[in-house]
């Protein structure tokens, strides 16, 4: 018999799931830190927070489940070595966060940000008139998208920096809407609904393409502090930049002077380099920025495919069966 120790303990509802399997397997439970590191010298396989005494007391584990999807905080350098495998939760939010993707891109391209501040002034008045301009403070040298056209999405380009399961949704929402899709990432090629897409050599063409800028990459090495102001000066100054990836990808200091020196006409960002984001950040007081609060991945639905996934992968363990989202952990996803 397997045996699988879960530290934290979960809620009874998801252990009942667990329990209800009916594999052949030994599941504990532990509600102590003690217990954990003694439960898990003889476990096979580990679902919960893993650290690094835990992973130098197990003596023949197998497989380890993150129960995020993202690892920057889980990943170290002992587990990196283990020879266990490691899965995690990416491919859970994929919808959802293509959701919030666009209903930022509908607000740019309908200007609906520039709108809802109008309407607060009670103010009534088309982008570009005089009016709509005077209701702003806008310091010297800021442009704000506040003088541009409505755009049409059809007429539109949209650039995907990342295409993982929540890249392709978002370029899946892109073509439907009759958007050109573009789109960059190192590990993965002919992607489904992208119209033009390479490595980081095809970067440069793609920014200075595209009318919205989609960051979807997962904090990794690679990719900490990679969108700097050497990639947004390669933007369109029309254009707008997205991040729902990590914040950590984007440096803020680059991104402020972007945004004040009219390098491009806007972002939208639900994660940021520092969360929560202070309350005297600059960002808070540009009408050029949508800021949410790192919330695009929230739905009802998040939960329940959680929940599916580790049922999913501890009956394939069980039934040595190949292990859905194995990790390439030098990689961190």
């Amino acid at each position: 018999m397997k045996k699988l120790v879960i530290h934290p303990a979960i809620d009874d509802k998801r252990l009942q799931s667990i329990l209800l399997l009916d594999c052949d397997l030994s599941v504990i439970n532990c509600k102590t830190f003690n217990q954990a590191m003694s439960e898990i010298t003889d476990a096979d396989c580990f679902y919960g927070k893993m650290e690094p005494a835990l992973l130098a007391a197990a003596q023949r584990l197998k497989w380890v489940q993150s129960p995020t999807a993202s690892l920057e905080h889980y990943l170290f350098p002992e587990l990196i070595e283990h020879p266990s495998t490691l899965t995690n939760m990416r491919g859970l939010f994929y919808d959802v966060i293509a959701d919030q993707v666009f209903a930022y891109i509908l607000m740019f391209a309908r200007r609906m940000h520039v709108y809802m501040a109008q309407q607060f002034n009670n103010v009534w008045a088309p982008v570009g008139g005089e009016e709509a301009r005077a209701d702003y403070a806008i310091g010297p040298g800021l442009e704000t998208s506040m003088d541009r056209e409505h755009q049409q999405l059809s007429e539109s380009i949209l650039g995907i920096y990342g295409l993982g399961s929540i890249g392709l949704e978002i370029a899946r929402y892109g073509h439907n809407l009759g958007m050109r899709v573009l789109g960059v990432d190192p590990y993965t090629e002919n992607s489904p609904n992208v119209d033009e897409s390479g490595g980081l050599d095809f970067l440069p063409e793609m920014l200075g393409r595209s009318d919205f800028v989609v960051i979807a990459a997962p904090h990794t090495p690679e990719t900490a502090g990679f969108f700097n102001s050497k990639l947004l000066h390669q933007m369109q100054d029309s254009a707008f930049l997205i991040n729902i990836g990590r914040g950590v990808i984007v440096p803020l200091d680059d991104l402020v002077q972007a945004l004040e020196s009219g390098v491009i006409a806007g972002a939208a960002l639900d994660v940021f380099e520092l969360e929560p984001l202070p309350k005297s950040h600059p960002l808070w007081n540009m009408p050029n920025v949508i800021i949410t609060p790192h919330i695009a991945a929230c739905t009802p639905k998040v939960p329940e495919r959680h929940l599916e996934v580790l049922l999913g992968n501890i009956r394939r363990y069980v039934n040595d069966e190949p292990l859905l989202n194995v990790v390439n952990k030098r990689l961190w996803f």
